[in-house]
Parts: structure tokens; sequence; C-alpha cells
């Protein structure tokens, strides 16, 4: 059995950059990405996967969601939190990431209102009550 908050599986999770049809436990590897030294997730792909929360993701300069489904939200809004002050504690900071056809569950987002504005945009369309 894979002990998952060891030393060693924290390297090598911290090493990897692309992540293919797995969940991923996103508190996992953010505290994985602290205990390296790494406040912020950067370059990391995630093709056909499962990012599952709870969790705040900051999505910061260069990152990108490409035909995710992102849970079961009616209105696109709901999936978006502003901080309150100066910084955002608590969550998931992510730069230059890729996100391709992945299924979020129990995931909220922090982004400029740019970003915010052309997500929801986006999903309009495809958001379903429903969808989970």
């Amino acid at each position: 059995m894979t002990d998952v908050m060891s030393e060693a599986f924290g390297r090598e999770l911290n090493a990897r950059t692309t992540f293919e049809k797995e969940a991923v436990w996103l508190p996992l590897l953010a505290v994985h990405a602290l205990n390296g030294g790494a406040p912020t997730l950067r370059g990391k792909t995630f093709t056909d996967c499962l990012i599952e929360g709870p969790g705040v993701i900051a999505v910061l300069d260069g990152c990108a969601f490409d035909e995710c489904n992102m849970g079961a939200v009616t209105d696109p809004n709901s999936l978006f939190f502003k901080p309150q002050g100066p910084v955002a504690v608590g969550v998931v900071g992510m730069a230059e990431c890729r996100f391709l056809r992945c299924t979020f569950r129990q995931i909220g987002l922090i982004s400029s209102d740019d970003f915010q504005a052309s997500m929801v945009g986006s999903m309009v369309s495809t958001t379903k009550p429903g969808n989970a």
C-alpha cells in the first residue's frame, strides 16, 4: 500500500507534469506542493481526469480549461469566489496549467474578472441542471 503522505510520494507527485485518465485529489496535490516549497502548482497538464475537492483553485496566468465539466451547477457564477482581503488564504494557486476534458467535483474558482466572464460565457450553453 502506498503511503500518500510520505515524503517520497510527495516528491514523485510534485515532479509530475502530466496526469491522464486518473482521479486527482486537489488537497493532496496542494499539500505536497506546499511541503516541497512550491506555493503554486505550475506547468501541469490534466487530460480526462477527475479533479476532486473540496477545494478552491486560484486561476493564475496561463491556465486553460478546455471541454471540462465543472460539476453540478445550474448557474456558472456559483463556481466563483471573491477574496475579501489582499491575499486569498487556503486556496490552491495554479499557473500555466491546462485542463482538457476534465470533470470537476466540489471545486470553486478565484480568478480575474475577465477570466470569469469568458468562462461563464463558454459554459452557459453546456451547463445543465443535474450534471454532477
